[in-house]
């Protein structure tokens, strides 16, 4: 959820934003955000919908274009809304004000091609918006398992966090049929080398709310093969790539990768990229980046790029495709490697 902190309202003749400052719309009145959501997406494409501040009774709708937020604006304000219980709306555009950036942050790249990090590839829109609903519709009607701050899927194998590895001896089944339209459009990508020979039999699937992210690591060397596809479905994010200096700090080797962001000067000496990763890319992560670099999402509920503040939505969906290794790892990376130490 946002608070008052990010928005303040303009009066109606103020500068057209695609933001709009709900009134007499929230939990407290008995508003569910994907009821809300459901309504104000008629209009456009919307990015998130947030509650404007303690009360519940106010929220924020953000869309991705200005031209959606006009038309809502004139569709909705000072009249009653059927779809939301006959509620009669009160709606001013709204400017987002940015979090304090950290002194540390570090640009946010658009394209693989601006990160400089050898095995990174970024394909924008690698499925539909239909597909992207279709894939959730499906995991939806599955049962999640509910970790500390989010919920997971595991097919293939199941991944276990507390020794990040998967039990080779339990194998779950085939990969569900409602991914087989992704692993074909993978086995037929002309910009990934011997794609029609790539083989993955283990999925997970995260579902993130607002402000979760994902502790720095590298997956397993042992346990998976060289490639890890990571498809985002329903909100955005950015991941964050850190290459630390050799025996700084590895924690492949630790239970507890929380270890780096509790304690930072515990591992001062890395080098940082940052990507922003859009709903429905497909994210490569190969050879350097694969093995060596620990990646990493932040724990944000809005994050700036390139002087643009992203919301994230009220959930972000990954899903994560691996191969599960049969022998030991033999990269080019030992002092990252398992196998190898």
């Amino acid at each position: 959820m946002g608070t008052s902190r990010f928005t303040r309202p303009k009066g109606s003749d103020g500068e057209s934003t695609p933001n709009l400052y709900v009134a007499n719309c929230g939990p407290a009145v008995g508003l569910s955000i994907d009821e809300i959501a459901s309504v104000f997406k008629k209009f456009g494409e919307i990015s998130g919908v947030f509650q404007a501040d303690e009360s519940g009774a106010r929220v924020i709708v953000s869309y991705s274009q200005v031209a959606s937020a006009q038309t809502a604006i004139k569709a909705l304000d000072g009249r009653p809304c059927s779809d939301l219980g006959g509620r009669v709306l009160h709606i001013r555009y709204s400017i987002l004000r940015a979090p304090p950036q950290a002194k540390d942050s570090v640009s946010v790249c658009l394209l693989d091609s601006e990160l400089g990090i050898p095995g990174i590839y970024l394909f924008h829109d690698f499925i539909t918006t239909k597909e992207e609903e279709e894939l959730l519709v499906a995991v939806d009607n599955r049962p999640w398992k509910c970790l500390s701050k989010r919920r997971v899927q595991h097919y293939g194998y199941e991944f276990l966090y507390e020794t990040r590895n998967v039990n080779t001896k339990h194998q779950l089944g085939e990969l569900p049929l409602f991914v087989s339209p992704i692993l074909t459009k993978i086995s037929s990508c002309p910009h990934i080398e011997n794609a029609g020979n790539i083989i993955l039999d283990q999925l997970t699937v995260n579902e993130y709310p607002p402000g979760v992210g994902l502790s720095p690591h590298i997956d397993t060397h042992s346990t998976f093969e060289g490639l890890i596809f990571s498809l985002s479905l329903a909100g955005p994010c950015i991941m964050e790539f850190r290459r630390y200096s050799q025996g700084t700090w590895l924690p492949s080797s630790l239970s507890n990768t929380d270890m780096q962001e509790q304690n930072p000067e515990y591992c001062s000496s890395f080098v940082r990229r940052s990507i922003f990763l859009p709903p429905r890319s497909m994210l490569l992560l190969s050879g350097e980046a694969r093995y060596a670099w620990h990646h990493y999402i932040p724990h944000h509920k809005v994050d700036m790029v390139r002087d643009n503040m992203i919301i994230r939505g009220s959930r972000r969906v990954s899903f994560t495709f691996r191969k599960v290794r049969a022998g030991p790892c033999q990269c080019e990376f030992p002092q990252y490697c398992d196998s190898q130490k």
